[in-house]
């Protein structure tokens, strides 16, 4: 029990010391990241690791606060901006120890400005699992040969909006905000709080040290609705929580729940845009003609279809934007009318995959039913 004290204690030491420099969006981020920090002195114990990722949608919004604070109680940290991929791989590939990497602007390597940064998404993308290596090719002379460098470590991320799926998909996303005029935090100076810092690191460091060697066998028990990648994202996490005792258990499996429903919680692509828009505007008709449907599409209100790019959508752009959902136009009547036009039936099974709630939300009977009841 009294184990059970310190750990949790710890945990809410931890807890206390980086809300007092970061104004975080909810509490299920504050606990979030408490448990990210603590998950990096354990690597060895995962099978795979999450990537944290503050976004916001604009500049002095406290990301590269957090990552600043991060720094003082991660192992080896890294702090990556504007580095070259042979820095990283060597940093990476360290015998001294793999480092924690806090990479800040990370839009600069992801986003439209990025050029050549191939290696480093490489190393971002394969490196959340243990083992895992990126491979790239070396010029030795006239010879040109392939190398496969670690890339396994633990990762924190900050930029302005999203990156890639295949980095969201293995993060806690932390949508960040600026602070509203109510919400102080205290003035962080790295020599000054870094003392107070190294103490904590040095307890947590401790703590992880001993705990470690079993932490890894255990298989924490997933709120309902979190499984696959999410489970992977959120088991070292949960493990943490789960050793610490208290109630951190129940504090991250809260923070769990709410940060994944977040997370799904995402602008649809043009192709699921135009699916729910047809299928509402379809309304009970079995069938309608091209033309009509393109007109009621581009009478939405916000519609994006009256200008794309520029143009209104038109016959061949709602042709081939249904194609890839398998709806193809054909010839209807409708009374005395024939002509090109799309019928109910064949966008319903396209309506049925895209616009039902997806696998990891159909685990109750109660959602089973609603989702029954909307077909």
């Amino acid at each position: 029990m009294e184990e059970d004290n310190y750990a949790a204690a710890l945990l809410d030491e931890v807890y206390n010391f980086v809300a007092r420099f970061v104004a975080y969006p909810s509490e299920a981020a504050h606990v979030a990241h408490v448990l990210w920090i603590v998950h990096t002195h354990m690597m060895q114990a995962w099978e795979s690791t999450p990537r944290i990722f503050f976004s916001s949608p604009e500049p002095g919004s406290g990301k590269t606060r957090a990552l600043e604070i991060s720094e003082l109680l991660v192992p080896n940290p890294v702090e990556a901006v504007n580095v070259t991929p042979a820095y990283l791989f060597r940093k990476v590939a360290d015998e001294a120890g793999a480092p924690t990497i806090l990479f800040d602007e990370i839009d600069t390597i992801f986003g439209p400005k990025a050029k050549d940064n191939e290696e480093i998404r490489g190393l971002l993308n394969a490196g959340h699992r243990r083992g895992a290596v990126a491979g790239r090719c070396v010029v030795r002379g006239k010879i040109i040969e392939t190398e496969e460098i670690p890339a396994y470590c633990a990762v924190a991320l900050a930029g302005l909006g999203d990156v890639p799926d295949t980095i969201l998909t293995r993060s806690v996303i932390i949508r960040m905000r600026r602070r509203s005029p109510g919400e102080v935090i205290e003035p962080y100076r790295r020599r000054v709080h870094k003392p107070e810092g190294d103490l904590i690191y040095k307890r947590l460091a401790g703590w992880a040290e001993f705990i470690s060697a079993d932490i890894g066998g255990a298989w924490p028990e997933m709120p309902l609705g979190i499984k696959d990648r999410d489970a992977d994202v959120w088991e070292p996490l949960l493990a943490v929580a789960d050793a610490a005792g208290g109630d951190w258990p129940e504090r991250a499996r809260v923070s769990c729940v709410s940060l994944v429903s977040a997370s799904k919680v995402a602008t649809p692509s043009l192709g699921i845009r135009l699916l729910a828009d047809l299928k509402m505007v379809f309304g009970t008709n079995d069938r309608i003609s091209t033309k009509t449907l393109i007109e009621l599409l581009c009478g939405l209100p916000e519609s994006p279809w009256s200008d794309l790019k520029g143009k209104a959508l038109g016959d061949t752009g709602l042709a081939d934007r249904l194609k890839p959902y398998g709806v193809k136009s054909k010839q209807i009547r409708i009374g005395e009318w024939t002509g090109k036009g799309y019928e109910r039936t064949d966008l319903h099974d396209a309506w049925k995959r895209y616009l039902s709630a997806p696998p990891h939300e159909r685990e109750t009977p109660e959602t089973t039913e609603t989702a029954e009841a909307a077909e």
